[in-house]
Order: C-alpha cells, then sequence, then structure tokens
C-alpha cells in the first residue's frame, strides 16, 4: 500500500511541514509521519509501519512548481535513501552541502548536530499535529 487513506490531504500535510525544516537541519520520514494523526480508516499501528514510506510517496508526488526542500528528508539511520552513486543521492548529498550539513566518512549525518526538532508548539495546535518523535 504505497498511498494513505485519503492522500490528498496526508501528502498536503507532508508538503508543509517540509517546508518547515530551515537550511542546517533534517528530518526523517519517520520523524515527519509522527507528527500526522492516524487516519480513523487504519488502525495505529500499521498507519505507525506505513507512514514514512507514504511520506517518501508525498515527496516522489510534489506537484512541478511546488518549492519543497525534499532533500532534508533522510532516513532513520541519517543516510541518504537514494541508491549509493545514483543521480538522485548526489543531487541530495550536494543540496544538503549546499545547506551545511557535513556527513561523516561513512555517508551518514550527525543527528545530535543537525536534527530538526520539529516545529513550534502553536504551529503543532494550528495545523492539528502531533509532536515529532526526537532524531537519535
Amino acid at each position: 500500500m504505497f498511498n494513505p487513506p485519503n492522500a490528498k490531504s496526508f501528502f498536503e500535510k507532508v508538503w508543509d511541514i517540509v517546508l518547515q525544516i530551515p537550511a542546517g537541519r533534517v528530518s526523517s520520514y519517520g520523524q515527519i509521519a509522527s507528527m500526522i494523526p492516524p487516519d480513523e480508516n487504519i488502525e495505529p499501528a500499521r498507519m505507525r509501519s506505513l507512514a514514512p514510506r507514504w511520506v517518501g510517496t508525498a515527496l516522489r508526488k510534489t506537484p512541478r512548481g511546488k518549492s519543497i526542500p525534499w532533500h532534508r528528508v533522510i532516513n532513520s539511520q541519517g543516510t541518504i535513501s537514494f541508491p549509493p552513486g545514483s543521480p538522485q543521492a548526489e543531487e541530495q548529498r550536494r543540496l544538503l552541502e549546499q545547506d551545511g550539513i557535513i556527513f561523516d566518512s561513512s555517508g551518514k549525518v550527525n543527528f545530535r548536530l543537525y536534527a530538526w526538532e520539529g516545529p513550534d508548539h502553536d504551529y503543532l495546535l494550528h495545523h492539528n499535529l502531533l509532536p515529532p518523535k526526537e532524531l537519535t
């Protein structure tokens, strides 16, 4: 299942959250997913397991012309999810390095240095979102 129930609404939430990530910070697919309340049509455990993939789907389906900083979302291991050496991986790394992100010798981003803590409390309340999980 690559599309969530109410995909349009889910994708729009993802895009709006990703727009909040400042340059010099990264988030993960799971952290973004953790902010979106479970859909009433899917059991919470299933939502938790699938929602990070849906975040990736949302980023792949970003409409042309919508300036979403997709490159600031990496996987929970602190690495780029595209295949190493692929044009997409090289582009994401280049954009992250342009933002000031430094990778270690194994290609990882140190979450202690670059993790985004999430939007502020007022933003979460205004958008009916949950506090994000911490990146470790």
